[in-house]
């Protein structure tokens, strides 16, 4: 198994038309893996008590708009 400095080496010797490839691969990655996450913390209530307080200050005239 490689360890994270075993990836490391491998992806700093990388030609730069697969470093470009591996940054496309990896962005897609993390960014499925940060959706899960978040899909499960909203099942399983993690996000209630902060999605609650940020509705509560919106109701109370504390947020700005954007």
């Amino acid at each position: 198994m490689n360890t994270a400095k075993d990836i490391e080496k491998a992806i700093e010797s990388l030609p730069l038309a697969e470093l470009k490839e591996f940054r496309i691969w990896f962005e897609k990655f993390d960014s499925d893996n940060w959706d899960d996450q978040i899909s499960v913390d909203v099942k399983s209530g993690r996000l209630d008590a902060l999605a609650q307080a940020a509705l509560s200050a919106h109701r109370s005239n504390k947020t700005k708009e954007m």
